[in-house]
């Protein structure tokens, strides 16, 4: 076979596989002579490679480095090797002078107050602990107390040690105690990455957890069905004349000797309802122990059976919750209660339920009232319809709850606007109070709820990149809203005609004469009976001790207010009082203001809207 030489003329490649280098270097020199007896003439650089000796060959190759699968010039794989080295040299130098160097640290910026006024919340529930408190409980005026509670009630003969006194006395009320449980998992389910953030995620789980366990000793959780609920332990009503109980007398829980009889109610829809919401909204926080949280789930499910079978108010007939925690109707805990069971469930005839029409005209959803749109433990409508505005919102459900949803969503857009000061839905103090509860005392309960509605569901509009709603033809930012919350809650915090924080030991001024037994009575090793302890009740010094945290019941129509302990209108705090405050300040805490928008949806399964029925056949 002939090729084409480079230097010009034939160049003949031989077949033969099995001619070795020895065999064509023997033939080196016929090759030289054959090229040099060529008709072509050499030119000289021809010439100067063909009688280039062996010695010249290894000379040249001495230039070049055989790495194996590669062959390079000696000069670039040195320079190669310096380059990298230096560059090693010159980051191991920068990184010396990194690390030696001093830096400035930028500090962190402090906590809002917000953050601070949360973490002094917090504690006023630790101060309401009943029971054996743990070790870590850090309130040390407070000791272990009602340890007999309901084993002492001869026609209950079980235990209801545990639990939260509900005010400044020491009955436990389950009706709103079950509501500041709820709040208080909302507020975790939307939040709990800020609560993480300040280090108080372990604190409000743990309170929740000391709340629901004691619910579910109040009625027989491992049961399907039950026919009874223990729905007070304590007696408050003092028309009957003196007789020592928890109102007439004024004592240390940890010296409480007078009976504290059990209240059980058998037909109780909107406790068992409002329970069963408790439950439901604490196994969503919980979902991390599958355990416990399928334990609150069938508890919830076994409240809630209760509930619809047994169809009546706790408070009828003129019994000591009425006179306390007057429950005016069930529908709208049915609507409550049903949204949180389908949230921790996924089982949609709950949401059917609660997105039915009947059960939202019931609940008042399709009336106005006085009382429209203000959450309180009585009434849930409002926190309902923003809890089913936020499925709505991310889920969009479809046929056929979407015709129920819209309504509620709408109604919500409705409520938000009424808070607002320029529509003057409701009346406002000279300093700024909403006044949701219309002038009448204890407002501030009322207050923190609106605030945390306002707050979250500017979260939710936020996290479903809507930048605000309508009020009429009028939009709005979603900014307004949290400014309304904020002037709501700067207020309670101190920017008020009065100067004063409303939350006891937040700021440089604040109620030191809180209406509260266990905090006016000194913890010095005598105890005070019955009677003995009015005297603490109705001393004009201020308490012995700081109850850090508790948001007393607030100024009046006025801003005017008086502290005095014997005056519980002014100066009371309550578990729903601080509950609402909780979520408050979580909502307004630090620079973000983002929810979480999947974990509450996490036991809900994928939805698949059935297609509307077709309409009617049209007629002539």
């Amino acid at each position: 076979m002939f090729g084409r030489d480079p230097w010009g003329g034939p160049l003949e490649i031989s077949h033969a596989d099995s001619a070795t280098d020895d065999d064509r270097s023997r033939n080196l020199d016929l090759d030289r002579a054959a090229l040099s007896t060529s008709s072509r003439p050499l030119d000289e650089t021809q010439q100067s490679w063909l009688l280039a000796g062996p010695g010249d060959q290894g000379s040249k190759k001495k230039k070049y480095i055989d790495l194996g699968c590669l062959i390079v010039s000696r000069k670039i794989f040195i320079w190669t090797l310096g380059i990298v080295f230096g560059i090693g040299a010159l980051a191991g130098l920068i990184t010396l002078i990194v690390k030696t160097v001093p830096r400035h640290h930028h500090p962190r910026p402090p906590p809002d107050n917000y953050t601070i006024a949360l973490h002094k919340a917090l504690m006023f529930f630790n101060a309401q602990r009943s029971g054996p408190l743990p070790k870590h409980n850090n309130v040390s005026w407070r000791g272990n107390s009602g340890m007999k509670d309901g084993l002492s009630d001869l026609a209950v003969r079980r235990s209801l040690v545990g639990g939260y006194y509900d005010a400044g006395d020491a009955i436990k009320f389950n009706f709103p105690a079950s509501f500041a449980m709820t709040m208080l998992s909302w507020s975790v389910i939307e939040y709990s990455a800020k609560y993480e953030a300040i280090g108080e995620l372990a604190h409000i789980r743990e309170i929740i957890k000391w709340g629901a366990d004691y619910l579910l000793r109040t009625f027989n959780s491992s049961s399907d069905n039950i026919d009874r609920i223990a729905a007070q332990v304590g007696v408050g009503d003092t028309s009957g004349g003196p007789m020592p109980n928890d109102h007439y007398c004024w004592m240390r829980p940890e010296d409480m000797d007078y009976p504290r009889p059990v209240f059980e109610c058998h037909g109780c829809s909107d406790l068992a309802a409002e329970m069963s919401a408790a439950l439901a909204s604490a196994s969503i926080v919980f979902k991390d122990n599958k355990i416990y949280s399928q334990k609150l789930v069938h508890g919830a499910a076994t409240l809630w059976k209760f509930a619809r079978l047994q169809r009546a108010r706790y408070s009828a007939g003129g019994s000591d919750p009425a006179k306390f925690y007057n429950s005016t109707s069930y529908w709208d805990e049915f609507v409550w209660g049903g949204s949180w069971m389908y949230l921790a469930t996924g089982n949609s005839s709950y949401l059917q339920l609660a997105t039915h029409p009947k059960m939202a005209k019931h609940a008042g959803a399709f009336w106005g009232g006085p009382d429209y749109g203000v959450l309180s433990w009585d009434n849930k409508l409002p926190g309902a319809q923003v809890l089913l505005s936020r499925l709505r919102l991310f889920l969009s459900p479809g046929y056929p709850y979407e015709e129920i949803l819209r309504t509620f969503h709408n109604q919500t857009n409705i409520v938000m606007c009424s808070f607002l000061p320029v529509f003057k839905s409701f009346n406002r103090t000279k300093g700024g109070l909403i006044q949701l509860n219309h002038g009448r005392p204890q407002p501030l309960q009322y207050v923190v709820n609106a605030a945390f509605l306002a707050a979250v569901y500017s979260d939710y509009l936020e996290a479903a990149d809507t930048p605000g709603w309508y009020c009429g033809p009028n939009f709005f930012p979603t900014s307004v809203l949290r400014n309304f919350a904020k002037t709501q809650i700067d207020y309670i915090l101190g920017k008020n005609p009065e100067k004063m924080s409303y939350v006891v030991g937040f700021g440089n001024r604040f109620p030191k004469h809180v209406h509260h037994r266990g905090a006016s009575i000194p913890k010095n090793g005598v105890k005070y009976d019955c009677k003995g302890g009015w005297k603490w009740r109705d001393t004009k010094k201020p308490n012995p001790n700081t109850i850090v945290g508790a948001m007393v019941a607030g100024p009046d129509r006025h801003d005017g207010f008086h502290d005095v302990r014997t005056n519980y209108n002014y100066t009371e705090p309550t578990l729903a009082g601080n509950a609402g405050l909780v979520a408050a300040l979580i909502a307004l805490s630090g620079e973000g203001n983002s929810v979480d928008k999947n974990t509450i949806f996490s036991a809900v399964p994928p939805m698949f809207p059935s297609p509307p029925p077709p309409p009617a056949p049209w007629k002539p």
